[in-house]
């Protein structure tokens, strides 16, 4: 089915969502300021896709014959102001973007259209979080 180095990739997307969801849950409730009350419901939304496109990638992989990773890539990032957390996330997912095409392209190579469609999917929501981040930022 799919190559190790795909599945690899899937496992890293998984420990990416499950790190920005709990990472944008808490800057969620950390937020201060003018804008906090709106950037937080933001940032909760946000967090709940995330974690459903942990779910997704997660029954792709456990499809594909290899068992999901259950913890972040690295540790969430919750501190800072509203305009840090909001820059901090902006990288997060400019990173999942740059991600999620080298898995759309991998795929494509190997010829899992199922894969390929998956991400094609979740990619077009990052970069609407990558969007809403910027807009927020003010950038």
């Amino acid at each position: 089915m799919a190559s190790k180095e795909l599945m690899d990739m899937l496992n890293q997307a998984i420990a990416r969502e499950i790190k920005v969801s709990i990472q944008y849950i808490f800057q969620h409730i950390m937020i201060k300021g003018k804008r906090a009350k709106f950037i937080g419901a933001e940032l909760r939304a946000i967090s709940i896709a995330e974690m459903m496109h942990a779910e997704k990638i997660a029954e792709r992989l456990h499809y594909l014959g290899k068992t999901p990773t259950t913890m972040p890539d690295t540790a969430p990032d919750i501190e800072g102001t509203d305009q840090e957390m909001l820059q901090k996330d902006i990288n997060e997912e400019l990173a999942a973007i740059d991600l999620y095409r080298r898995i759309i392209s991998l795929a494509n190579q190997e010829g899992d259209s199922t894969t390929r469609i998956l991400f094609e999917q979740i990619l077009a929501e990052e970069e609407t979080h990558h969007q809403t981040f910027t807009t927020l930022l003010g950038e």
